[in-house]
């Protein structure tokens, strides 16, 4: 490759001048200008030289000046980018034995175009088995390389769970927010394909547009309404029965004795199970919250429980954040009814 890391370039495309921070391969590199940092391919960048050597220097007639003239304020800068938090996939091509560009791995970024600064937890899952995990801070504005993933790594159902929290914490935005990404080998393969079309370098998936408010939760007086003379009913209650409790503890020995028979399979489809039974009759209920403890442990349990919220239309939000009572072993489910 004729260029080496510390070469000044000149993307052709712009005229921009940059500096080879990193070589990917024999057909990209990555490049830095004015400190935005990004992928490109070799035949979309030159040396500057030519350019500064032949570029003539056009010199305007000095205007006049005047006493009255006021000086010019400098252009303010340009706005960054606030569009959220981006996953970025940055595939590495070798030959294969015919001389065909094959995907060999992504370098996987993650990608902060917000003004904000974040700690986060990063955790990479192959079929539910966790692999590999990561605990680090994003600035604002900026990316950090989180790790490669194998092609052929695709068939193994990969998930990307993240958990984010402000570095500077704010008293009117939630203490914590978590949300994870599960591409299918199929969504991936056609990425790749539009990506060699439009001779782009990488492609990105948005995890968040904006980081949420907190939550507050309202709360009724039920005794001062019906020290009021009130009757209070609660919703189908003739069909629904007793309400369930609000805080539902999936804990496998609450929920039964024979639980030391039980293999790890089982377990789960009792938790879940439960789960969907409580879940159910807070609806019926038409309860504005609930709180499902499921534990720390491996996350296997929280994360298949958030899936299964994600598709409820009841749903309003829900967060795993730091609980006094339960620590971070427990998701708070706020609902809303039409």
């Amino acid at each position: 490759m004729k260029f080496q890391v510390g070469d000044k370039v000149i993307l052709l495309h712009s005229n921009e001048e940059g500096e080879v921070i990193d070589i990917i391969n024999s057909k990209m590199v990555m490049v830095n200008v004015e400190g935005t940092k990004f992928p490109v391919y070799v035949d979309q960048i030159d040396f500057p030289y030519f350019k500064w050597f032949t570029e003539k220097k056009v010199e305007s007639p000095r205007p006049k000046k005047y006493i009255e003239d006021i000086k010019k304020e400098k252009d303010s800068p340009k706005p960054k980018l606030n569009n959220g938090i981006w996953l970025s996939f940055l595939p590495v091509f070798d030959k294969d034995v015919f001389d065909d560009d094959i995907v060999e791995k992504f370098r996987l970024y993650l990608v902060n175009q917000t003004n904000d600064a974040f700690n986060f937890i990063y955790r990479l899952r192959y079929m539910g088995d966790p692999e590999f995990e990561l605990k680090n801070e994003i600035g604002p504005q900026g990316d950090f390389y989180l790790n490669d993933l194998p092609f052929e790594k695709l068939n193994d159902g990969p998930k990307f769970e993240f958990e984010f929290s402000l570095s500077r914490p704010d008293k009117s935005r939630s203490d914590y927010f978590e949300t994870n990404f599960k591409p299918r080998a199929r969504q991936i393969f056609r990425k790749i394909e539009e990506l060699k079309l439009k001779q782009e370098a990488s492609f990105s998936y948005q995890l968040f547009d904006e980081y949420p408010a907190k939550v507050k939760e309202e709360k009724i007086d039920i005794g001062k309404l019906a020290a009021s003379g009130y009757k209070i009913y609660e919703a189908a209650a003739g069909n629904a029965g007793p309400p369930p409790p609000t805080v539902i503890d999936l804990h496998i020995e609450k929920l039964t004795d024979n639980w030391q028979k039980m293999n790890n399979l089982q377990k789960l489809e009792l938790q879940l199970s439960s789960f969907e039974k409580y879940y159910d009759q807070t609806v019926l209920h038409r309860q504005p919250m609930m709180i499902v403890v499921h534990g720390v442990g491996s996350g296997k349990l929280r994360n298949e429980i958030h899936d299964i919220l994600r598709m409820k239309k009841e749903v309003k939000s829900f967060v795993n954040q730091y609980h006094p009572a339960f620590g971070y072993g427990a998701t708070e489910i706020y609902l809303q009814y039409d």
